[in-house]
């Protein structure tokens, strides 16, 4: 008979379910994607109602739900931190004491109650409510990380801001067994030491870190030994302790204090407000600081377990610069890196502890690995998306496959962008195929209109390519597979175009719009690209599509970027889909096998009060 166990995480950031069946992952989701907010930190009610409705069961089926952490030691980090900065910090300790008094710290409450809504809903009965059980924070991103692995024996590294007391730490995993090698405790973080610069920089914490790593390489890395020499000690090994006087992300609503901004000669970058240089060389200096740390901590720990498997997982590991100086420098066999790797992820993690270490069931390893490509979300049928489109009596064609990629492959080749609505949603940051924007990585402009007219977001920020797996070597300069896109790697030499003299002298955002390669829609002014090798495998529709591009233009590569627009959750149902097609500049939508053309559409009055809806990131 099979056996159910739900992980959950929320409250914090980015909430999430996930669901697995005797040992196998079947469902998993983020709350943001049913409720549009992005990174909603509720109760993951609608992700919870999917992950049953999946499996077609009730709450009343579930042997356990586990919680990804145990909030009674981050309630005990909270106030050993606070009183040690005390009296300094009271404004904030007030806030986070309201919240904790009014619901964190009776949690196990909390969740039964919510638990039981979900259930009522469902038509089930409340009291049938499975036992709640609590992992531990980096115990459930480790479990994450190396349970769905390819790997029978590997290292396991964790990186993120902060959970319960642990900011970095390392363990050993071997067959169905975890076991912890060391940590590095709060305040003394990577994660927030990246956090800060984001804020500093102008970027929304949790959030934009990601802007932050995509404009390091416009910048020249001059601040490095300023930062070495103020803010973080590191040691040989990679371990490191922050000098905490410059920050005041443990007493305070803000990142950095005065005698950070007096060490960098400036207030931190109001958002949305000019990007210049100085910002530019922060990012590319706190990028270097950062790779050297993941580095030194991979090669201490290949020396000191003589183990050839990396696994990665927590927040710093979507950091995919410093993921691929880690594949090239070899300093492990292979890597494996959690595609979900914030805590959303830790929700699979706490399922997955359930699974292996509370039942101490066996793990059975798949080669390729456990994560069936991410595609863990909601999927619609034709039936459902034709019958969506009648009603709203949106004009479209229905093609099959064969003709349907074809056809799409002329359009891309035309430079016109297309919306991707295709089989199960994936689970984590990265669209991958299932809920992607599509476009033409030869044509110059692609990357400005993609930025401006159809996410409307810094034109700064880089796109990322698809490209068939067995043709990856042909476009960059890498040997591996990267199936979740958290690798980075330079484009092939031979397709990369040298810069003149005068173009060479530019500065900062000057150098975008000097191609740097035959895919310049794709090349980053570091000649880098952030990949994702796409397989005939987990996803035949999206590798189908690209091989029709192939054969029209001889490209085996295409722009992918998330299905929607900035500040916007990625679209989860057709609904979301259209509304976003509707909005932008998108020139095609695919729904499965329903194409729908914008100039086929009724013609709607421009009205941007929609973008108020989403908080920009």
């Amino acid at each position: 008979m099979d056996q159910y166990i739900l992980g959950i995480s929320c409250y914090y950031h980015d909430s999430a379910a996930a669901l697995i069946k005797s040992g196998e992952i079947v469902a998993a989701a983020q709350e943001e994607r049913f409720s549009r907010k992005k990174q909603d930190s509720r109760f993951p009610k609608n992700a919870i109602s999917y992950c049953l409705k999946s499996q077609g069961i009730s709450l009343a089926d579930v042997k356990e739900v586990i919680y990804y952490e145990k909030p009674l030691l981050t309630f005990e980090r909270l106030l050993e931190t606070y009183l040690g900065a005390a009296p300094r910090g009271g404004r904030s300790f007030v806030a986070a004491m309201q919240v904790w008094l009014k619901e964190k710290l009776f949690l196990k409450t909390e969740l039964k109650k919510n638990l039981k809504e979900v259930q009522v809903a469902s038509n089930a009965k409340a009291s049938d409510i499975p036992n709640l059980l609590f992992s531990e924070h980096h115990l459930s991103h480790a479990a994450a990380a190396f349970y769905p692995s390819p790997f029978e024996e590997s290292v396991v590294l964790c990186m993120d801001g902060v959970g319960e007391w642990a900011t970095t730490s390392a363990w050993i995993g071997k067959g169905k067994q975890i076991n912890s090698l060391w940590e590095i405790s709060f305040p003394h973080s990577l994660g927030l030491l990246y956090s800060a610069f984001t804020y500093y920089c102008g970027f929304k914490v949790n959030s934009g870190e990601y802007k932050l790593m995509g404009l390091a390489p416009y910048g020249e890395p001059i601040y490095v030994d300023k930062i070495k020499d103020n803010l973080i000690d590191i040691k040989d090994d990679g371990t490191f302790r922050l000098d905490i006087s410059y920050f005041k992300y443990h007493r305070g609503f803000r990142m950095t204090g005065r005698k950070f901004h007096k060490l960098f000669g400036r207030p931190p970058r109001k958002g949305e407000t000019e990007l210049t240089q100085f910002h530019m060389d922060l990012a590319a200096s706190i990028q270097v600081v950062t790779e050297e740390i993941v580095l030194k901590l991979a090669k201490s720990l290949r020396e000191e377990t003589g183990i050839k498997n990396l696994c990665l997982a927590g927040g710093v590991a979507l950091n995919c610069v410093a993921n691929g100086k880690l594949l090239k420098e070899k300093i492990f066999d292979d890597i494996w890196i959690q595609p979900a790797s914030g805590d959303a992820g830790s929700a699979l993690g706490a399922a997955l502890v359930g699974w292996h270490q509370h039942h101490e069931q066996e793990r059975t390893v798949n080669k390729n690995d456990s994560m069936n490509g991410t595609y863990l979300g909601p999927e619609f049928s034709n039936e459902e998306i034709t019958q969506y489109l009648k009603q709203i009596n949106a004009p479209f064609h229905t093609q099959n496959d064969p003709e349907l990629f074809a056809a799409l492959a002329e359009e891309l080749e035309k430079g016109h962008v297309i919306g991707w609505f295709n089989g199960p949603m994936e689970f984590g940051p990265r669209s991958l195929g299932g809920r992607s924007i599509l476009g033409d990585p030869r044509n110059q402009k692609m990357q400005s209109v993609m930025n401006l007219k159809i996410k409307y977001r810094e034109s700064f920020r880089p796109f990322a390519p698809s490209v068939l797996e067995e043709d990856v070597n042909n476009q960059f300069e890498m040997n591996a597979k990267s199936p979740y896109m958290l690798l980075v790697a330079p484009v092939k030499k031979e397709l990369c175009k040298q810069m003149s003299k005068e173009e060479d002298k530019l500065f900062g955002i000057e150098k975008l719009n000097i191609p740097r390669s035959s895919l310049p829609a794709i090349t980053h002014v570091d000649y880098s690209a952030r990949v994702q090798t796409v397989s005939s495998t987990t996803n035949p529709r999206y590798h189908n599509l690209i091989s029709a591009f192939k054969r029209k233009t001889g490209c085996p590569t295409i722009v992918n970027t998330s299905f929607n627009v900035r500040g916007e959750p990625i679209v989860c149902t057709p609904q979301d889909a259209y509304r976003c097609f509707m909005r932008t500049e998108m020139d095609v939508l695919v729904l499965q096998n329903q194409i729908l053309y914008k100039s086929e559409q009724p013609k709607v009055e421009k009205d941007e009060t929609w973008m108020q809806e989403f908080e920009l990131d």
